[in-house]
């Protein structure tokens, strides 16, 4: 896919790998729609991605209410005519044991925003990805795949993300959608100074040791290769594609390598 003058949607685009995506994009000469819910943050990202020549127009959204996904999607073809990737990144995430959760609401929250935000706004978006032939990109995690443990509620949702996508991809099959799913492992990403702890509030620091793990820019610079080559799968870590494999022939030692990596934030 040749990415100049597509439309390209970014959930998510606030901060982060939907912010580092959306800089990305514009230098390809992609045609813009970001949604967030921080309108002000989203305004700083549009502008620096106008400042690098891309045509970008924003949406203040929660992709946890079906008619604000609605309303995002027709603007997106309002606004450029057309839409030709949709990019589910919004998300939150948590830290903390599930023994030590006083409130289980947490459970509800990731899955109305990293799961059902994203069956939404890839709901409202079909009509015109048929139209287009175009792409869904959903930003899942290794999370996804295998357990995580003091992430018990995301790793939930980022498991239901993957069972919804997998199966609509075939559904679509024929119709010229294709559908890529993104496993990140860890990313450096203001998600984690926000993430939930035990007591229901932000953690307000992050607990990775950053300096260990990727980069948003190099997250979002494999994203973009993937939304260029319409990949089925990319899983970003070494850790992740051999958990993948592993886990059918040793899931105890994939238990222990996920555990021995939370225990040393990273």
């Amino acid at each position: 896919m040749q990415l100049a003058e597509k439309v390209i949607v970014i959930t998510g685009a606030s901060s982060g790998i939907g912010a580092a995506l959306a800089l990305a994009l514009a230098r390809r000469g992609a045609r813009l729609m970001l949604a967030a819910r921080d309108g002000t943050r989203l305004a700083e990202v549009a502008t620096r991605c106008t400042k690098l020549g891309a045509r970008v127009a924003i949406q203040v959204t929660d992709v946890a209410e079906p008619a604000a996904c609605g309303r995002l999607v027709e603007r997106a073809v309002a606004e450029f005519g057309a839409l030709d990737v949709l990019v589910n990144n919004a998300g939150i995430t948590m830290w903390a044991r599930f023994e030590a959760l006083g409130d289980l609401a947490i459970f509800g929250e990731m899955m109305s925003v990293n799961y059902l935000g994203a069956v939404y706004a890839t709901h409202a978006a079909l009509a015109p990805l048929r139209k287009s032939r175009g792409l869904i990109v959903a930003v899942a995690s290794v999370a996804g795949f295998t357990g995580v443990p003091e992430r018990t509620a995301y790793a939930a949702s980022k498991h239901a993300m993957v069972g919804f996508f997998e199966s609509l991809r075939i559904e679509l099959a024929g119709s010229g959608i294709d559908v890529t799913i993104v496993a990140p492992d860890f990313v450096v990403s203001e998600a984690h100074k926000r993430a939930i702890g035990a007591d229901g509030r932000p953690l307000g620091a992050s607990p990775m040791q950053t300096a260990r793990i990727m980069t948003a820019e190099a997250c979002a610079a494999r994203i973009v290769r993937a939304i260029e080559r319409r990949e089925r799968l990319v899983v970003m870590s070494a850790r992740g594609r051999f958990g993948r494999w592993l886990k059918l022939i040793a899931p105890r030692v994939v238990d222990r390598i996920a555990a021995r990596a939370i225990r040393r934030r990273y």
